[in-house]
């Protein structure tokens, strides 16, 4: 079990096409979610981190995660209201 609800798990196109050519990306994209899930926001700054634990506890704001891939940095958003997640590259935010 989660430790805080997801809500809908989508990735941008960019993502996905990226995902579908390319195994090692895909892969990473998997650990770089399991992270997500288990509250290790990766390459998050220590401010924003703590913002995300609170968010987990509270349940009321957004979830904002950064992680460094090979094919450069994604996000992983959770809405304020965890009706969706959102992995996207930091550049389509």
């Amino acid at each position: 079990m989660n430790k805080f609800e997801l809500g809908q798990v989508v990735q941008t196109s960019s993502v996905a096409a990226e995902c579908e050519g390319n195994k090692e990306f895909a892969q990473e994209i998997k650990q770089c979610f399991e992270k997500y899930i288990n509250c290790d926001w990766g390459d998050t700054c220590k401010n924003d981190a703590k913002l995300n634990d609170e968010a987990v506890e509270t349940n009321n704001d957004r979830i904002v995660a950064k992680y460094i891939t090979s094919k450069g940095e994604i996000f992983i958003i959770t809405e304020w209201d965890r009706s969706s997640t959102t992995i996207m590259f930091t550049y389509e935010y």
